[in-house]
């Protein structure tokens, strides 16, 4: 029984040869993933087909401004510059991947909070990613004969 002890981390990799850069402290990571598929309806019949479009992949990262990443990545939105951004295990060992990679990444938008008197500011940062991969574990029933 998994006690879920694991712990992720989400970093992302920019240039040739990449440079690593983990994102701490970070408040949250949301991927998602739109397999665009519609129904082929007719006159005379419905769902008699289905019409498959590009996946689409979008992110979101929510980032304390405490650090160089809040500034690191939002040069990467200014500047335009493809990353990537790898979700990995950091501790434990509970999650169903070793890491789950988003590639050719793109920042489309970049929205800071209001900076307060108590608590550390934080930024938003969202785009969509070009591809994906998955690195799962030996133990995945998926990837087992």
């Amino acid at each position: 029984m998994p006690e879920w002890s694991t712990r992720l981390a989400v970093q992302f990799s920019v240039g040739q040869p990449p440079v690593t850069n983990v994102i701490s402290p970070i408040d949250s990571f949301s991927p998602s993933f739109n397999m665009n598929i519609e129904a082929l309806h007719s006159v005379e019949a419905t769902h008699i087909g289905a019409i498959f479009s590009p996946p689409a992949i979008n992110f979101s990262i929510t980032v304390k401004a405490i650090g160089d990443v809040v500034g690191r990545l939002t040069k990467l939105a200014l500047d335009g510059d493809q990353f990537d951004i790898t979700l990995l295990e950091q501790v434990g060992d509970d999650w169903s991947f070793s890491s789950f990679v988003l590639r050719n990444c793109i920042i489309t938008s970049a929205t800071p909070t209001t900076a307060t008197i108590s608590g550390a500011p934080a930024a938003t940062f969202s785009g969509f990613s070009l591809a994906a991969s998955v690195d799962p574990k030996a133990t995945d029933p998926a990837t087992l004969p």
